[in-house]
């Protein structure tokens, strides 16, 4: 039993047993592909999967089971190489962060140019998704950090260290009725307004839908959007009154008046989640750090080893930490 053989077995489940998806997803050809698996199941005694000529219609009940154990081997295996690398301290590799557009596009960049610095041989590699989509490519394997966001619960999928705070703001083009010196809107009046917001400003569970829930109202939503800059164009063709996180809005919005959103709007953590029991490359670690200043180094990584309880300090706010990602 080899580790490519157990490679070759899990692509073969990953694939919907589709031999030959799975060869070009390993780099391999199909008869090699082919043959390997047979030599694993002749050493194991058993078949592995049904088949239909020389089609694989389903995975074996004793395939399931080798197939489980198989990815916790190849988990250890992918482990051990990257624990080597940080050891020889190699400075190449890739990176790849599941993200929200807000993050990827107004938070990101500056700290994913200084690891390009330090670490110039390092690929980046951006998966945008929303927050649930994000974390099931962390569980899956297919993203070494998910970086999001939540109104405060900590994200379960993995280790969360919060980076930090941040609010929403209520955003309407210049010489918009609720654009007035001196008068800031309440909820009652937003409700009257038709709103422009993120895409899981939808959902009864959504910190904005229980936002209104809370004082008796309930938002009018005429449009959502996962890109913020989508909701700012859509603003300002006056659709509606816009509700984004205030990373979104900068000094060359000179079109358009912000202000913070009502104290029943509660306030964001961003979150870095990492994967349980799986090693992460130095460059990865140093990633978390430069979003997470206010993280040390040491407690970071007693974690990740499971030799100490999580207890992070508080965020700060998006306000203190840009100035720090940026300097």
């Amino acid at each position: 039993m080899t580790l490519t053989q157990l490679r070759y077995l899990v692509a073969i489940a990953d694939a919907d047993l589709n031999i030959t998806l799975a060869a070009a997803r390993v780099h391999a050809t199909q008869p090699g592909l082919s043959k390997q698996l047979k030599q694993l199941e002749d050493e194991l005694g058993f078949l592995l999967f049904v088949r239909k000529g020389r089609s694989l219609e389903a995975i074996t009940p004793a395939g399931g089971e080798v197939i489980e154990r198989a990815r916790a081997v190849l988990a250890e295996a992918n482990n051990i190489r990257t624990y080597a690398a940080n050891q020889r301290r190699e400075s190449q590799g890739q990176l790849i962060l599941a993200t929200t557009h807000t993050q990827a596009r107004f938070v990101l960049p500056p700290a994913i140019a200084r690891i390009k610095r330090d670490y110039p041989q390092v690929s980046v590699h951006l998966q945008q998704a929303g927050e649930s989509q994000a974390l099931d490519l962390l569980s899956q394997g297919d993203a070494d950090i998910a970086v999001i966001s939540t109104a405060g619960d900590e994200p379960q999928a993995g280790i969360a260290v919060p980076l930090y705070r941040w609010r929403r703001l209520v955003l309407v083009p210049r010489g918009h009725a609720l654009d007035k010196a001196g008068s800031v809107p309440g909820m009652r009046e937003l409700a009257r307004q038709p709103l422009i917001s993120y895409e899981s400003s939808t959902r009864p569970e959504s910190s904005l839908q229980r936002a209104f829930a809370s004082v008796g109202l309930e938002p009018t939503i005429a449009l959502t959007a996962l890109d913020a800059d989508l909701i700012k164009t859509y603003v300002r063709t006056g659709l509606g009154v816009g509700l984004l996180a205030e990373m979104a809005v900068n000094a060359s919005d000179t079109d358009l008046r912000a202000w913070p959103a009502p104290k029943e709007v509660a306030e964001c953590i961003a979150w870095a989640v990492l994967p349980r029991e799986r090693v992460l490359r130095d460059y990865a670690l140093e990633l978390v750090h430069v979003l997470a200043p206010q993280v040390d180094r040491r407690d970071l990584r007693r974690v990740l080893d499971g030799n100490q309880a999580p207890d992070w300090p508080q965020p700060p706010s998006w306000e203190s930490l840009t100035q720090t990602i940026t300097s």
